[in-house]
């Protein structure tokens, strides 16, 4: 693997980052944790605009399927102690520029995701907590809400609101949050303090979400990928909360996940894991992992079949990224970017053979 890196410039305390297709072209927004900037940049990363400045507290983006650019957005969420104002807005491209409106105020939103099946798409919001009366109060767990999404949000606003339907309650430190596929459709993967869980929509609008607990420890995040292509989906998991164990677990015969590699440092050299992102890359199942202390690195583990074990390479060292994407742009190269929250570096890396 051969990684070459881009400075796309500074944004303190960079944090969120996803792709966005506008205008008929590809590209992707960059968010600032606190307050700052949210940037759009083509796949070349280059810098096309500011969508809006000021107060941030973003988490998640995300675009609106089928949309000319309309992307979702968290916003304020400060961290686990500012919370409570956290909502899901959303952000519109008009010729006066961008326009920003709420769909669902959601105390302690940290992260969501949109999952289609049946031909419908369903919003999936996940709390990290429901409430705390001083900092750091764990006493209040989180819960996961859906709802289905329509297709038209122009309607939505501060007085008209997308309505919340719980799922799952009980969920301390709900942290992580990944998509995947399961069973012919979408899902989710939902990492907190009670374990790692699997969240599948309905067949129908007004069913019941199925919830699958799949890994009995506490979670910050995890991802669901065949990374050694046997055809049952390998669990990558951080733990504990913003942790410094990452394991990968193999499904058994008996449908039980048990632990297959575990990353081979101190971990006091891999402190407060965070970043996340398992895709194809290079034409291999690839899990990209960033963390925040310790070493600060950003490496890409993938299933080596002539060794029969896992392998691992940098993508970066000493970076402190927080949050990592995927993407391949219309030459056909593999891109990664990178918010390397702890010194405030946007960052593009193109990985080549």
């Amino acid at each position: 693997m051969k990684v070459e890196k881009k400075i796309l410039g500074r944004l303190p305390k960079c944090y969120a980052t996803a792709p966005l297709r506008y205008k008929g072209k590809d590209g992707f927004l960059i968010c600032a944790e606190k307050e700052g900037s949210c940037f759009l940049f083509d796949e070349d990363g280059e810098l096309l605009e500011s969508v809006w400045e000021g107060e941030c507290g973003v988490m998640t983006l995300l675009q609106v399927p089928g949309s000319d650019g309309e992307f979702l957005s968290t916003l304020r969420f400060f961290g686990p102690n500012d919370a409570a104002r956290a909502s899901i807005v959303i952000h519109t491209p008009t010729e006066n520029g961008w326009q920003q409106r709420t769909l669902v105020n959601a105390r302690y939103v940290h992260r969501f995701g949109i999952l289609r099946r049946g031909g419908v798409n369903y919003l999936i919001v996940c709390c990290l907590k429901s409430g705390h009366e001083y900092k750091d109060d764990w006493r209040f767990p989180g819960a996961v809400y859906g709802a289905v999404l329509p297709k038209d949000l122009s309607a939505f606003n501060d007085d008209n609101q997308l309505e919340l339907k719980l799922i799952r309650d009980g969920l301390l430190k709900n942290h992580g949050f990944s998509l995947t596929q399961w069973g012919g459709h979408d899902a989710a993967v939902v990492g907190a303090e009670e374990g790692t869980f699997l969240f599948e929509p309905p067949m129908l609008p007004g069913a019941e979400w199925t919830v699958t607990k799949l890994l009995d420890i506490p979670t910050s995040d995890a991802v669901l990928c065949d990374f050694d292509g046997d055809g049952k989906k390998e669990l990558g998991v951080i733990s504990d909360f913003h942790g410094s164990s990452l394991t990968i677990y193999h499904l058994n015969s008996v449908g039980h996940y048990i632990p297959q590699w575990k990353f081979p440092a101190p971990e006091k050299d891999t402190e407060f894991l965070h970043a996340t992102w398992a895709d194809t890359i290079l034409g291999k199942p690839t899990w990209v992992v960033g963390w925040r202390k310790g070493t600060r690195d950003t490496v890409a583990i993938t299933w080596d079949a002539e060794a029969g074990s896992y392998r691992y390479e940098y993508l970066d060292r000493s970076a402190g990224c927080a949050n990592a994407m995927h993407f391949v742009n219309s030459r056909g190269q593999d891109v990664v970017i990178g918010t390397n929250r702890e010194i405030d570096e946007m960052a593009m890396y193109t990985v080549t053979e």
